[in-house]
């Protein structure tokens, strides 16, 4: 693992692991299972060493052992505990906190072990759902919270794209099998966020579907070569950031100009931006969805 120094607040510990900072303390109190140092200012922080133990605690005290049978265990039972657990049914949380670890210590070596060894069990469909999807939605979280920075986000988005684009090179080696509609994938003006966007695009390349994707931020304008090329063009769009909720009718509407040139082309869009907006009040071409399972399902 780098040996990369890292600091972190009780707060972030709960952040981290889901145990409240409350019963941190009390664990530590109680049964001196973590040893924080102290900044000039007396302010109570935890090294990695400790972050890796509470983690590794939390484990099993979530799979039933009593907190005072874990605070008698020395420190190589307890990983050699959890990895019994996991043997037997907790991989993905196990695969959840390595990632974590591997995010905080920017570890490419580890998440690329941890990847490797859930590739042994699972397709990546499901690493991408069962363990991607929930580590994405924390890392929010993560983040939102000051815990972790950019540079962590940054860090692990992108070891998870690479694996997206190594297996959609391997479908998109295959002609397609599908060929009533083309799926142009894209992400709007000002929007960067393309994990959701990635995938999707790997999952419809799996199914058989050509797919041209055209990444971040594409105007509306120079999607209308587009349609000189194909008919029936499903666009595909995720909106995470932008455009915002004052501005979405607008968007709209001017992509419908877009879809008018082509009558049996759609639009179809996903993301937090457009959670709160209702099918019933856009045109007919365009097609809002909740999920990227729900989009999956539809086609």
């Amino acid at each position: 693992m780098n040996n990369v120094k890292k600091s972190f607040s009780i707060r972030d510990l709960e952040n981290l692991s889901g145990i409240k900072a409350h019963t941190i303390r009390i664990w530590e109190k109680r049964y001196n299972l973590f040893s924080p140092e102290r900044t000039d200012t007396n302010i109570r922080t935890y090294n990695l060493v400790s972050l890796q133990k509470l983690l590794n605690v939390t484990m099993l005290y979530n799979n039933g052992y009593k907190i005072s049978k874990i605070a008698k265990l020395d420190d190589v039972k307890i990983p050699m505990l959890v990895r019994d657990i996991v043997a037997k049914n907790s991989e993905k949380s196990h695969a959840l906190n390595s990632l974590k670890l591997s995010m905080l210590n920017f570890d490419q070596p580890l998440f690329l072990q941890t990847y490797n060894s859930l590739l042994q069990e699972r397709s990546f469909t499901q690493i991408f759902k069962d363990v991607f999807i929930p580590f994405l939605n924390e890392l929010g979280l993560l983040w939102q919270t000051h815990t972790i920075s950019p540079a962590h986000e940054h860090f692990v988005s992108n070891l998870i794209k690479q694996k997206i684009y190594i297996h959609t090179e391997q479908v998109q080696s295959k002609e397609p099998t599908q060929n009533d509609k083309v799926f142009v994938l894209f992400l709007p003006e000002n929007e960067i966020h393309e994990i959701g966007l990635l995938y999707i695009n790997y999952e419809l390349a799996n199914k058989g579907y050509k797919t041209i994707y055209l990444g971040q931020t594409m105007p509306v304008e120079n999607l209308v070569d587009l349609l000189k090329y194909y008919n029936n063009i499903r666009f595909v769009s995720y909106f995470t950031v932008s455009p915002v909720l004052n501005e979405l009718e607008d968007y709209f509407n001017s992509f419908q100009e877009v879809l008018d040139m082509s009558p049996g082309s759609k639009l179809y869009v996903l993301g937090y931006q457009i959670q709160q907006v209702s099918d019933k009040k856009l045109p007919g071409s365009i097609k809002i969805f909740k999920s990227i399972n729900e989009l999956l399902e539809t086609v």
